[in-house]
């Protein structure tokens, strides 16, 4: 074995986990991998995927019992991020989306809107997360949408960009301020937008440098009517709803940066074991063996600081949002180190689409960027330091 797979065995998993994720592995080598390149080459969304994963029911996985899942460990759950991302990233960002996206309304709705909304979710439809605007992004405060109480209605003024699955989402929880709050950080509101609601317009989608089968959304608000049932808690409670949300949806855009790290890895490592240079294959020179031993100690330690967050998560932790941002913030970084030397090693070949590194390099870069650019995260990490009365 080598030290990947001890550390994935080590993993604590119930059995009926264990068969799941192994048969999600097998699927995603066999079925998913095989589709990627012709996806991400024509932009094309990948609803064949989209299929074949809800026929194994992943999507019931993180919907409790009484709403139609079957719901397992967070720990399995990253697992098969991972494992569905190694082998079509786009895919596997659609997918974790819906996790992304109604995890919130698991955690803060009420039973009324569980009851109403969740199933949908579970039979395998599409959830996404609507924060980001042209001029907010990693400063949430700093969002213009507007939500307008009229009656038993919320009229929703303004849009939103960058949204995955924006365009094709079932279910959108989406962020704006409440008018008639004045602090930009308590007027914060959240509410579940159902699929063809008036006034809800999907202005375009990205071309995009990478997963580029994953779509990437521009919506817009237009005097949007939504019934005021679909509230999170309540006015101006949209900020705690947020930081909640990112703290277990980081972990998760960590695992999908982790499974293109591994997939660039195993190309890097299966190409210099065959391609012969002077006389030898590339891995018996020494200066490449020692870049090698870098890569693996710093993934190998990645990984099992992914398995400490899922295990605070599952242990009902309030507090770790730092550890999440170290881990999204090294995962990223490492994922677009690892595909970056193992587009040097694969030479001029690594440039060309022929070969999956070109496409993981590209996929990689994105992952630094979203959830909090990475800057950002060194700034929370770094912060957290201050002594408390000290300025």
């Amino acid at each position: 074995m080598t030290v990947f797979e001890r550390l994935d065995a080590s993993l604590v998993l119930a059995d009926e986990e264990r068969m799941l994720v192994d048969s999600v592995r097998d699927f995603a080598r066999n079925e998913i991998a095989p589709r990627a390149q012709a996806y991400d080459r024509n932009a094309e969304f990948p609803w064949e995927n989209v299929r074949a994963i809800n026929t194994l029911g992943l999507n019931q996985m993180f919907v409790p019992e009484a709403y139609g899942g079957a719901p397992l460990s967070y720990a399995a759950y990253l697992v098969c991020v991972r494992e569905i991302s190694q082998a079509c990233a786009s895919t596997g960002i659609i997918w974790a989306t819906n996790f992304h996206g109604m995890k919130p309304l698991i955690d803060y709705g009420n039973e009324e809107q569980k009851q109403r909304l969740l199933p949908r979710i579970a039979q395998g439809g599409l959830g996404a997360l609507a924060i980001t605007e042209p001029s907010a992004g990693s400063d949430a405060t700093g969002m213009k949408t507007r939500f307008t109480p009229q009656g038993d209605a919320i009229v929703v003024d303004g849009g939103k960009t960058f949204i995955t699955n924006g365009d094709c989402a079932d279910l959108i929880l989406l962020f704006g301020k409440w008018s008639g709050i004045d602090d930009p950080k308590g007027a914060i509101s959240a509410l579940v937008v159902e699929k063809g609601t008036p006034g809800l317009t999907v202005v375009g989608t990205e071309q995009k440098m990478g997963h580029r089968a994953s779509s990437t959304a521009t919506l817009a608000f237009d005097g949007m009517r939504v019934a005021r049932e679909n509230l999170l808690l309540g006015p101006g409670d949209g900020l705690k709803i947020l930081f909640g949300s990112l703290n277990k949806s980081r972990p998760s855009v960590a695992a999908h940066a982790l499974g293109i790290a591994r997939a660039a890895w195993q190309d890097a490592v299966d190409y210099i074991n065959e391609r012969r240079q002077s006389g030898r294959t590339i891995i018996e020179f020494q200066g490449i063996q020692f870049l090698l031993a870098d890569l693996a100690t710093d993934l190998a330690q990645c990984e099992a600081w992914l398995w400490h967050v899922a295990r605070l998560v599952e242990s009902g932790a309030a507090d770790f949002g730092i550890e999440a941002s170290m881990l999204k913030m090294r995962a990223s970084d490492l994922a677009m180190r690892i595909a970056t030397e193992a587009v040097q090693l694969h030479g001029g070949y690594g440039y060309c689409s022929e070969y999956r590194v070109e496409r993981l390099m590209r996929d990689a870069k994105i992952t630094q960027i979203w959830e909090g650019t990475n800057q950002v995260h060194r700034q929370l990490i770094g912060r957290s330091f201050i002594k408390r009365g000290k300025s």
